[in-house]
C-alpha cells in the first residue's frame, strides 16, 4: 500500500513537505505543490482520513451508548442526537448496550483509547462513579440528572409531568391506577420518579400489582396492559404512547371497558386516541447533549418536559 514515504521517495521531497502538500498547509511553493501532486496522481494515494484525525487529535465521532432501540424515548433522542453531530460534521457511532455493564465499560475503554471524541449514555448500568475517571479521555455526557456527581449531563427534567399525569388521572375520577415501568425503580431513576409521583398524588405506594416493569418496546403495552386488566385498574400511566395504544387495543379485543390513559412521547398515536401526554423535547436535549460531547459547551443541562392534555 501507498504511503506519504513513497511519495517523498519518488518526487525528491521530504516526507514534512509532501504532509503540508498533502494536507493543504501554506509555505510551499507552486512548483513544489505540483511536482508532489503529480506523483500522488500516479501513485493514485489517497490520505488515510482517519490517521489523519487521530494525528490532529480527533476523530470527528461521537459514540451513543442505548439500551435499545425499541422503546420510542431511545429512538427518538437517538434520532435527535444524529442530527446535532452531522450538523457538525461529526459522525455518530450507535452502541448496542443492553444494560450490560461488561459492554459499557467497554464503551468507555474505547474512548480512553481515542476510538471517539467523547460518549453520550442515553441510558446506563454502570454506577456514575465508574465513568467519571475517563472524563480525562474526553467528554462522558448522560441524559438524566446526575445529582450530586459531577459528569456532563443533557436531559428532560419530567418530575413535575409525572405529578400533572397522576394529578390529571386523579381528577378524572380514576382511583386504582398502573403504571407501565422501563424498569424497576431501584435500578431505573425513570421508574423510581413514576413512583414517587403516584406517592405524592395518591398519598402512598402503589401495590405491587399495579406497577408492571420492563414495558420497553410498543408491543409490550399489550401484556402489560392484560396484567393491569387483572387487577382491576381504572387507569393507566405508559411509557409512551404507541405503548399506550397497543394497551388500549386489549382491551377494545377483550370487548372490555377502556380505562382512562396518560402516554409519553408526543406520538401521533396519542394524538389519535386523544390522550393526555408528555413531550420531552428531544431535539433540545439532543442538542444540547452533543454541545456536551464535543466541547462546545459544559455542565449540567435541563429541559423542562410537558404534559399536554387533549
Amino acid at each position: 500500500m501507498t504511503n506519504i514515504h513513497d511519495i517523498a521517495r519518488l518526487s525528491g521531497y521530504s516526507v514534512a513537505t509532501v504532509s503540508r502538500v498533502i494536507n493543504h498547509r501554506p509555505y510551499v511553493s507552486d512548483p513544489v505543490r505540483a511536482a508532489v501532486m503529480k506523483v500522488v496522481r500516479q501513485l493514485d494515494y489517497v490520505p488515510n482520513a482517519v490517521a489523519r484525525d487521530l494525528s490532529a487529535g480527533h476523530t470527528m465521532g461521537i459514540g451513543v451508548v442505548t439500551p435499545m432501540r425499541e422503546h420510542p424515548y431511545f429512538s427518538e433522542l437517538t434520532h435527535a442526537l444524529t442530527q446535532a453531530a452531522f450538523a457538525r460534521g461529526y459522525h455518530v457511532v450507535l452502541l448496542p448496550s443492553n444494560y450490560d455493564e461488561t459492554l459499557e465499560k467497554h464503551y468507555l475503554e474505547q474512548l480512553r483509547r481515542k476510538a471517539y471524541d467523547g460518549l453520550i449514555f442515553t441510558s446506563h448500568a454502570l454506577p456514575l462513579t465508574a465513568m467519571c475517571p475517563y472524563q480525562k479521555y474526553g467528554p462522558v455526557v448522560i441524559c438524566h440528572d446526575p445529582g450530586a456527581v459531577d459528569l456532563p449531563a443533557a436531559y428532560a427534567d419530567r418530575g413535575e409531568t409525572y405529578l400533572e399525569g397522576y394529578r390529571w388521572l386523579k381528577a378524572k375520577g380514576a382511583k386504582r391506577v398502573g403504571s407501565f415501568l422501563p424498569r424497576a425503580p431501584r435500578i431505573s431513576a425513570t421508574a423510581a420518579a413514576m413512583v414517587a409521583a403516584y406517592r405524592t398524588v395518591f398519598g402512598g405506594a402503589p401495590e405491587p400489582e399495579l406497577l408492571v416493569n420492563d414495558v420497553m418496546a410498543n408491543a409490550d403495552g399489550y401484556q402489560a396492559a392484560a396484567k393491569l386488566a387483572q387487577a382491576g385498574v381504572d387507569g393507566i400511566f405508559a411509557n409512551g404512547d404507541d405503548i399506550a395504544a397497543n394497551a388500549w387495543r386489549y382491551y377494545q379485543d377483550h370487548g372490555l371497558s377502556v380505562p382512562l390513559i396518560v402516554g409519553q412521547e408526543a406520538q401521533l398515536s396519542g394524538q389519535l386516541l386523544k390522550i393526555p401526554t408528555i413531550d420531552h423535547h428531544f431535539q433540545q436535549v439532543g442538542e444540547l447533549a452533543v454541545q456536551l460531547a464535543t466541547g462546545e459547551a459544559t455542565g449540567q443541562h435541563a429541559v423542562p418536559a410537558t404534559f399536554i392534555a387533549p
